[in-house]
C-alpha cells in the first residue's frame, strides 16, 4: 500500500485536506476565501465517502472494479446532491452559487444527465464545456471517483503515459516528491485524484524533451510552486514541488504518531502489522503480501 501521510483512511484524508486548508489559509490570507469554501467542500465530500463506503460494504462483493468508469450507482449518489448544491449555494462565491441553484431547480432527470456526461468525459473533453458545468458534478463526484480507484491495483509504471493509466483522464498538476538527493516527478490525475511517475524532462501534452523548450517559472514569495512551461505546444501544467514544501512548513510528521489517527487506521486491516512509515518523503506502505502495490 502506497499513499501520502495525509491518512490511511478516507476520512483521514479528507480530514487532512481540511487542516491544510485551515493552515494555509491562515498563512496566505489573499486565499483565505477560497480556502474557507473548499473546507466546505472537503467536509462535503468527506461525508459522502462515508456514505458510499457503507453502501459498497452492503453489496455482492462480485461487483467488478476492473474499471474504474463503471456505471454510476445512483441509489448512493443522488440522494446527496441536492445537499451538495445546497452547500454550494451557500457557501460558493456568487456566480457559482447561483449556476448551483439554478441546476437545483431543474429535475432529477438533468441531475443525472449532468452527472453520467461528466463520469464518461470528465478529464478527457473538459475543454468542451463551461467552468461551472464541470465544477459541479466534478466536486460531486470526487469522492466517488476516489472510492473506485481506491479499489483498483495500482498501474504499472510507465513513466511517459501522459494520460492517468486508471481512467484515461488529463493530469491536474505536476508533484515533485523527495526520491534520493533530488526529487522525482509524478502528475495527478484530474478525475480519480490518483498519482502516476513521469519523466522530469518531458511536456506531459506534447511530447517535447529538449530542455531548452521547457521552461520553468517560480515565484520568489511561493518557490514550492512552479508553472512548468512548454515553448512547443505552448501549454503549461503547475506544480507543487513537495522537496521544498512537504506540509505548510515544508516538514512531514517524524512519525505517524503525531498525526493523531485511531490505531486501526495505522495497521493493515488483514494481518494487524503497522505500517512502514518513512518522514523523509511522507511515504506509507504496508508489507502485508499481496498489498505492495496498492
Amino acid at each position: 500500500m502506497t499513499t501520502t501521510w495525509a491518512g490511511g483512511t478516507s476520512q483521514s484524508e479528507h480530514d487532512a485536506r481540511i487542516r491544510r486548508a485551515e493552515r494555509l489559509s491562515a498563512q496566505h490570507s489573499f486565499a483565505s476565501d477560497f480556502l474557507n469554501f473548499y473546507k466546505h467542500i472537503a467536509a462535503f465530500q468527506k461525508t459522502l465517502r462515508a456514505s458510499i463506503t457503507a453502501a459498497a460494504g452492503t453489496k455482492s462483493s462480485n461487483i467488478s472494479v476492473a474499471e474504474l468508469r463503471v456505471p454510476l450507482d445512483l441509489s448512493v449518489l443522488l440522494p446527496h446532491f441536492r445537499g451538495f448544491l445546497s452547500t454550494i449555494e451557500q457557501r460558493a462565491p456568487a456566480a457559482l452559487g447561483k449556476a448551483a441553484h439554478q441546476l437545483s431547480l431543474l429535475p432529477s432527470d438533468s441531475w443525472i444527465a449532468s452527472l453520467e456526461s461528466y463520469w464518461q468525459h470528465g478529464g478527457k473533453y473538459d475543454q468542451q464545456v463551461g467552468a461551472f458545468a464541470q465544477f459541479l458534478p466534478r466536486a460531486f463526484l470526487q469522492p466517488y471517483a476516489e472510492s473506485r480507484a481506491a479499489l483498483l491495483p495500482q498501474a504499472p509504471m510507465v513513466v511517459t503515459v501522459r494520460v492517468c493509466p486508471l481512467c484515461g483522464a488529463r493530469p491536474l498538476l505536476g508533484v515533485l516528491r523527495v526520491e534520493g538527493d533530488s526529487g522525482k516527478r509524478f502528475l495527478l490525475c484530474s478525475f480519480c485524484s490518483q498519482e502516476w511517475e513521469f519523466r522530469r524532462i518531458h511536456c506531459p501534452t506534447c511530447g517535447e524533451q529538449a530542455e531548452g523548450k521547457l521552461p520553468v517559472y517560480v515565484a520568489e514569495q511561493l518557490p514550492h510552486i512552479r508553472v512548468e512551461a512548454c515553448d512547443t505546444c505552448r501549454v503549461y501544467l503547475k506544480s507543487i514541488d513537495m522537496t521544498k514544501n512537504g506540509d505548510v512548513d515544508g516538514k512531514f510528521p517524524a512519525s505517524l504518531d503525531e498525526l493523531k489517527f485511531p490505531h486501526e487506521s495505522l495497521i493493515c486491516p488483514d494481518d494487524k502489522e503497522p505500517y512502514q512509515y518513512d518522514p523523509n518523503t511522507g511515504q506509507v506502505r504496508c508489507v502485508h503480501p499481496g498489498h505492495e502495490n496498492y
